[in-house]
């Protein structure tokens, strides 16, 4: 009796399925770009940002479970709307749960650290960004002994460059390599051969300070990097990647 009006039915749960989906995935993707540019921009601090991100990520999750489902429905009764609907659904949904979800794996591959250097024993010290931390939740003061253990496990590559120019040639050229990164240029001390920066991060804003360090080695130079974030425990390998993108650019700029 019943049966004439369950396709139509059918039919019409699917559209809403899917137009709901697309409207989650709207939503919280929205809320995912926000949550980090509001905490760069002020709006909030970065634990509100990580808690719009949270409530976002597992926002996107739902709209990819509700899009697949609605596409389901809609290509079973070749419904072209709610198909297109439920792909875009499906695609942002999944991008918003995915991403996040996929850092945070990958990050809890590498220790829990946002203090790394090329120099465990003798690390770069602060000098000019000191003020700029004096808020920071994070010291600027190297960890010691067991922080050097859990970089060594978890970034046993790390290691100075060595240059074969002299520590003035070196400096500039590390300037330049620094200037290129994007970063803000704090001091940069030719007679100590040292130079402070800040990195910020393009999504929340994170800003990361860094130390180069130039000494005299075997008729050349030695580089030695630090960089140390100022909020979070972990960096998610953040520093580390800045660490050998730079040397890795030092070096390929070095000259004979």
């Amino acid at each position: 009796m019943d049966a004439p009006d369950a396709a139509p039915k059918t039919n019409t749960f699917g559209v809403i399925a899917a137009g709901a989906g697309f409207g989650i995935a709207a939503v919280t993707g929205i809320a995912a770009l926000l949550a980090g540019l509001g905490t760069r921009w002020g709006w909030w601090d970065y634990r509100t940002g990580f808690l719009i991100l949270t409530c976002a990520v597992w926002g996107g999750l739902a709209a990819a479970i509700i899009s697949l489902y609605a596409m389901a429905i809609a290509l079973r009764n070749r419904l072209r709307r709610a198909i297109v609907f439920g792909i875009h659904g499906l695609i942002i949904g999944a991008l918003v749960f995915g991403v996040p979800w996929y850092l945070v794996h990958e990050g809890r591959k590498l220790p829990p650290i946002h203090d790394i250097t090329t120099d465990t024993e003798d690390p770069p010290v602060f000098v000019a960004v000191l003020p700029l931390r004096k808020d920071a939740p994070n010291t600027a003061q190297y960890a010691g002994a067991e922080l050097a253990a859990q970089q060594k496990k978890g970034y046993p590559e790390l290691a100075p460059a060595m240059l074969p120019v002299p520590p003035r040639a070196a400096f500039e050229l590390a300037l330049e390599v620094a200037r290129r990164s994007g970063w803000a240029i704090v001091a940069a001390v030719p007679d100590d051969n040292r130079i402070e920066a800040t990195a910020t991060t393009d999504w929340f804003g994170f800003k990361d300070d860094i130390v180069i360090r130039i000494r005299p080695a075997g008729g050349g130079s030695r580089v030695d990097m630090r960089s140390v974030s100022r909020v979070g425990r972990s960096d998610l390998g953040a520093n580390a990647r800045r660490i050998r993108e730079f040397l890795h650019q030092l070096t390929a700029g070095k000259t004979g």
